[in-house]
């Protein structure tokens, strides 16, 4: 639905966003960029046709409204006009008309729900939704029941009942200094990626990601803790511990008080993205136009990013809240070729490229050491068990459709003992776009598994290595298999031609859909 800038959700347009079968990019006509609808959205002019006016909208009035030049839109009980928006929309106005007088949200949900709609239009608002009547649900007896001053698991609908993992629970204890909160996910496939926990004040915030649910904690803490607080993983059982320290040694008698879903297991794509503030550290030249920035977690957080997921930044720009996604990558890829990842790492890095007139990019590149970015929960479908007993694995990469690459490269060659080979075709236009070559040059060096090929678009003509696009010329030679029945898997990423040309060819030759993984740019 409502592109921001030009991403879809979940990625079709993003360098680092894993690929569901994504939609075309319309071309936009001149003038009718994003700043330019940011412009619009503060003339003053009336861009609901209500002359400012706010009405509750029945059903049988937004149907009428489903024409492309009276178009209105529900998004969770929202109703907006999107007609002044339609040419402003990179994914085009059929896009925008698959939801044309009626409610978007699911279709919304299913492109790019991290999009935040409500300040993108927030101008365009014509009420909210008429409510029905409705017979609210019998919660049982048992349920409003207190354990521990905080309210049980919460109602699980029939589907996750049946088909969703054992329903996770939780528990604490304490001594005279410390409180543990304990989350028992009933679960074996838990690591320190699983869990992520947020507090500040009073506020209590932990997700436990259990395969596609979301198991949240949230609580408004009956007593002050300090900031910082350490989580530990028992993954022989699927047991979290995070131990808080008390801010006064007293005793306490109840945890706190329930908050929002607490207590809640809920399909992940239904939950919200959370975000925390996140100081700029560090931001340092990697090429001409690609910056890597170094962001410190807040000490009242645990977030570690799993290999090949992704995370949304978020920045006010002229008053309008932009997002984008990015996926993180290792500080360096030497260092962290030599030196394990610390469990409680408080610093995320991205290698990010710089558009001039970019939007978001450009007030990125503007931030002073010290200032700070919003910073979501992670997300992605790819799975760390795709590398189990894998013998060989090829990477394949256009300019910053690598960043998917880098924190892959760490762990295959560190953390995959049936790993035989590994081999990187990256795709640049130039050797001055090449990022972190002497990084790859030298990490090969170290380690003989590791081929890396460089492909260049426009070289300059003392170029020596291999030239132009992808093509099968190119790749029958670089994915030969050592042996036939070798167990591969073969990365993505790059913009949405490469990958989408890139996954035909690797079809033509004979890799399995279960073969391929491929993140879209």
């Amino acid at each position: 639905m409502l592109n921001v800038p030009s991403q879809s959700f979940p990625a079709p347009r993003s360098q680092q966003r894993v690929a569901s079968g994504g939609r075309s990019k319309v071309p936009l006509k001149q003038g009718r960029s994003l700043m330019d609808w940011i412009r619009l959205t503060k003339s003053g002019k009336d861009l609901t046709g209500l002359k400012g006016r706010l009405i509750e909208v029945t059903e049988e009035e937004l149907k009428k409204h489903n024409k492309k030049d009276d178009c209105w839109i529900c998004i969770r009980g929202f109703v907006y006009n999107v007609s002044p928006y339609m040419e402003y929309h990179p994914g085009g106005e059929d896009e925008l008309m698959r939801a044309a007088g009626s409610d978007g949200t699911e279709l919304f949900d299913q492109v790019h729900r991290w999009v935040n709609y409500e300040s993108m239009l927030k101008e365009c608002l014509v009420g909210r939704m008429a409510i029905k009547p409705t017979v609210l649900k019998d919660y049982r007896e048992e349920e409003k029941k207190v354990l521990n001053g905080v309210l049980p698991k919460s109602q699980v609908t029939d589907t996750l009942a049946k088909e969703g993992p054992s329903y996770p629970s939780y528990d604490w204890f304490q001594t005279d200094s410390l409180v543990t909160i304990a989350i028992y996910t009933k679960q074996k496939d838990i690591n320190l990626d699983s869990i992520i926990v947020d507090h500040q004040n009073d506020s209590f915030r932990a997700e436990t990601i259990i395969k596609d649910c979301l198991y949240l904690i949230h609580i408004g803490l009956s007593h002050e803790v300090q900031e910082d607080f350490s989580v530990r993983v028992v993954e022989s059982v699927g047991k979290i511990e995070i131990v808080l320290k008390k801010k006064e040694n007293t005793s306490w008698d109840f945890l706190g008080h329930p908050l929002k879903n607490h207590n809640s297991l809920i399909p992940r794509k239904d939950t919200g993205l959370y975000y925390r503030k996140c100081q700029l550290i560090s931001k340092e030249d990697v090429t001409h136009d690609t910056r890597l920035f170094c962001l410190m977690l807040p000490p009242s957080t645990h977030l570690q990013v799993p290999i090949g997921q992704h995370v949304y930044l978020k920045l006010s720009v002229t008053g309008t809240e932009i997002v984008k996604p990015y996926t993180p990558v290792s500080g360096s890829l030497l260092t962290e070729f030599k030196e394990p990842v610390l469990p409680n790492n408080k610093y995320i890095y991205f290698l990010i490229k710089i558009y001039p007139t970019g939007l978001f990019t450009s007030e990125l590149d503007r931030l002073q050491i010290g200032d700070f970015v919003s910073v979501s929960s992670p997300e992605g479908n790819f799975k760390i068990s795709k590398f189990q007993e894998l013998e060989e694995l090829f990477l394949l990469a256009a300019g910053t459709g690598f960043t998917p690459m880098v924190k892959i490269l760490n762990y295959a060659l560190t953390d995959i003992p049936s790993l035989r080979k590994v081999k990187l075709m990256f795709f640049n236009k130039t050797e001055d776009d090449i990022i972190w070559r002497s990084q790859l040059e030298k990490l090969a060096f170290k380690d003989k598994r590791l081929d890396v090929e460089f492909v260049l678009s426009a070289p300059t003509s003392e170029w020596n290595g291999k030239q132009g696009h992808i093509s099968p010329a190119l790749l029958s030679e670089f994915l030969k298999r050592n042996l036939d029945k070798s167990k591969v898997l073969v990365c993505i990423c790059g913009p949405v031609p490469f990958t989408e040309q890139g996954v035909r060819l690797l079809h033509d030759l004979n890799f399995s859909k279960n073969e391929i993984h491929s993140f879209t740019a």
